[in-house]
């Protein structure tokens, strides 16, 4: 099974017709399906959460069998996450997309169900400490995208089940949580 880093790679990943926009709907349907899948398994696997068209992303190509996926390609398969509601193109060009590996709703879930799990019910954190914090290491909130993290904040902030404050500086706004 051939591997990127240590990325298990699908089958598919090495039969070149799947680098190649499929005419056929039903198998376009499959092979969209499948980059999909693929798109967001890797970019939760390497907490990758903006994937530009401008720049080389390495899922994007297959030395071993010489295919790369055209830009058509790839904005179709970014197209379909977005229309899933799984991605957000960051730009009217649609040149940078931002990869939502879990839904805002499922961040606020998996935040609250952090909160709970390590008893800082009713206690306050920096944004930044659950980024890159001691507490969120080797958890999924480790490396968050900053912009994903708002949201799902605010989404906590609308149901009452957080407070955010503003600080002086984007460093020091703090979140104190009522699971």
């Amino acid at each position: 099974m051939q591997k990127l880093g240590e990325f298990k790679l699908p089958p598919f990943f090495n039969y070149p017709p799947y680098f190649t926009l499929q005419p056929v709907k039903e198998t376009r349907e499959k092979q969209v399906q499948l980059w999909k899948d693929l798109i967001l398994d890797f970019c939760k696997n390497q907490k990758i959460f903006v994937i530009s068209l401008e720049e080389d992303f390495s899922l994007f190509s297959n030395p071993a069998i010489e295919r790369s996926l055209s830009h058509e390609a790839k904005v179709v398969f970014l197209s379909a996450l977005v229309n899933d509601g799984r991605a957000e193109w960051m730009d009217k060009g649609h040149k940078k997309c931002l990869i939502l590996w879990l839904r805002i709703q499922d961040w606020a879930d998996y935040i609250l169900r952090f909160v709970r799990d390590n008893g800082l019910e009713d206690g306050v954190m920096t944004v930044e400490d659950i980024r890159s914090g001691f507490e969120t290491r080797g958890t999924e909130l480790a490396g968050i995208d900053r912009g994903v993290l708002i949201r799902a904040l605010k989404l906590l902030e609308q149901k009452g089940k957080a407070v955010i404050f503003k600080g002086s500086s984007a460093d020091d706004e703090g979140v104190k949580f009522s699971a």
